[in-house]
């Protein structure tokens, strides 16, 4: 257990200012306007190029060099290694949309209590999964960012040697289905989502010049019924963790009916060990689906395991998957 003693427990009561000046520093544009003043700018001109009053630009400024966000020589401000590479738009690791969804989500954990008394979401999914339109495509967008960040690290981990057909399920945006294709010129790939993401995703695929390779399939991986034995691979990144073990089993068993005999599966999620409890971010993100859908939480990798073999997979161990994001990998084979 990871007792915490009275300093962090003050600590930790108000580790939201932190999130929240990195909220508002990338609303206004604070790390890309630093970039174009060629990687260090002063307050007045800063403030005058965004377009806010200085006083409290310079109180957000002074905040983020707190928190370590930005640095600070005299009256100047210059962005971190970091801070280039991860809050600048267009950075090697740009997480400046993925970023979004934590700020769209940000507002419901000061409902947190509400989840406790009744077990039931704060908020209804359908508001990012077709209700609310810019809500979705903002959504499927900051995915979109989320998964460059980790795909960079995952797509290699990914053995897809002989493989020519895969199965993308709950595919959001098409960033994975992209970059694995990218990776794999041999390989044609189906992305399926929901209506209003998968209009998304074809957007995404046409930009990428890939849309003759990746098909995007309006669908509902709940109950689609796909193609038998059509498949070599079928991949589900990011999305089992909003499922109960019910629907688990059952998404599953239909990607096994899908995949050719030896066909392959991959799972990228969240995952914790057996008591639930840890990783502790693993932990906090069950909390965060359960927010947003009726059954998120965050599933053990030793859970994953069981349904696996009892959908007819033969599979090996999960492995952690490069930073940023704190996510595993299992792969499995299907028997006979």
């Amino acid at each position: 257990m990871n007792a915490k003693s009275i300093p962090e427990i003050v600590d930790l009561a108000s580790a939201f200012y932190g999130s929240a000046v990195l909220f508002a520093a990338l609303d206004l544009g604070v790390f890309k306007a630093v970039a174009e003043a060629g990687g260090a700018a002063e307050l007045y001109p800063l403030a005058d190029g965004l377009g806010v009053e200085p006083r409290g630009l310079r109180l957000l400024l002074d905040a983020c060099v707190a928190e370590g966000l930005l640095g600070k020589e005299e009256s100047t401000y210059f962005n971190t290694a970091a801070g280039k590479a991860a809050l600048v738009p267009g950075g090697p690791a740009d997480l400046s949309k993925a970023i979004r969804y934590n700020q769209d989500v940000y507002p419901l954990w000061g409902r947190l209590a509400e989840l406790a008394r009744t077990g039931k979401p704060v908020e209804p999914p359908q508001l990012h999964l077709g209700d609310d339109p810019e809500r979705t495509r903002r959504f499927a967008l900051s995915m979109r960012g989320r998964a460059l960040a980790i795909g960079r690290g995952v797509v290699p981990m990914l053995d897809f040697s002989g493989c020519t057909r895969l199965l993308d399920l709950a595919g959001g945006p098409g960033t994975y289905a992209e970059l694995i294709a990218q990776a794999n010129p041999g390989l044609s790939v189906v992305t399926v989502d929901v209506p209003a993401v998968s209009a998304v995703a074809r957007e995404c695929v046409a930009q990428a010049g890939l849309a003759d390779r990746i098909e995007c399939r309006a669908g509902d991986y709940h109950a689609d019924e796909y193609e038998a034995e059509a498949y070599d691979a079928v991949t589900i990144f990011g999305a089992l963790h909003q499922e109960s073990p019910e629907q688990i089993r059952d998404i599953l068993a239909r990607a096994n009916r899908a995949l050719k005999p030896g066909g392959r599966i991959f799972i990228l999620d969240m995952m914790t060990d057996r008591t639930h409890t840890a990783p502790a971010f693993s932990a906090l993100f069950a909390v965060n689906m359960a927010r947003t859908t009726e059954n998120g939480w965050v599933f053990s990798d030793e859970e994953l395991k069981r349904w696996l073999m009892e959908t007819g997979f033969d599979p090996a161990d999960a492995h952690p998957v490069p930073p940023p994001m704190p996510h595993w990998v299992m792969s499995a084979v299907k028997v006979g």
